[in-house]
């Protein structure tokens, strides 16, 4: 689910607790959860609503000013059911902490060990020591432009940093990316061992 700036405030705050959205079909589910810029939030119920009983209380706790608003924003799509989220926030995202973390020697190869399969299991060959030197040494430039280095497209380019950025080797910025301190360290520990 895409939360808007003003719906993770008010999450943070406590003031949002749900959202609606008009699916097909649920796209989560109970208990499960999703990264966001805030940290981690949690599905605590999925339930499907009528449109009609939906209630001020509704919008104003999912990050609404109105009644109205909230039946706008559901009635942008013409087809599916509304289902009524309830959300909550479960804590930091667990990245945030391990990409300020430096390894030692045994997370050092473990981390080594998961490149190495990445590596393996590339369709391109190895990539991950050069994405990581190339992210090093180009910050903030925009993925479209770090994958044309690669003669790759820009979405699969992607796919491989959130690869990176899962084993909090990297971090997003807007536009492009930058190596966590973590990052750093594993990458010149690699260097080194050259």
């Amino acid at each position: 689910m895409l939360f808007p700036a003003r719906v993770l405030t008010g999450l943070q705050s406590g003031q949002v607790d749900r959202a609606f959205r008009r699916w097909e079909q649920p796209r989560v589910r109970a208990g499960g959860r999703q990264r966001t810029a805030i940290g981690v939030i949690g599905f605590e119920s999925v339930e499907t609503v009528e449109r009609e009983a939906l209630e001020e209380d509704d919008a104003i706790r999912a990050g609404f000013g109105s009644l109205a608003e909230l039946r706008a924003f559901v009635d942008r799509r013409s087809e599916g059911t509304i289902y009524r989220v309830r959300l909550r926030l479960l804590g930091p995202d667990p990245r945030v902490e391990l990409r300020a973390s430096v390894p030692d020697d045994a997370d050092q190869r473990e981390v080594e060990q998961r490149l190495a399969r990445l590596d393996r299991a590339s369709r391109h060959g190895p990539w991950t020591e050069a994405v990581l030197a190339t992210i090093r040494d180009h910050p903030g430039v925009r993925a479209a432009e770090l994958a044309a280095r690669f003669k790759r497209e820009k979405l699969p380019f992607k796919l491989d940093v959130r690869k990176l950025k899962e084993l909090g080797l990297t971090e997003s910025l807007r536009p492009g990316y930058r190596l966590s301190p973590r990052g750093e360290s594993v990458l010149r520990r690699l260097i080194e061992r050259r």
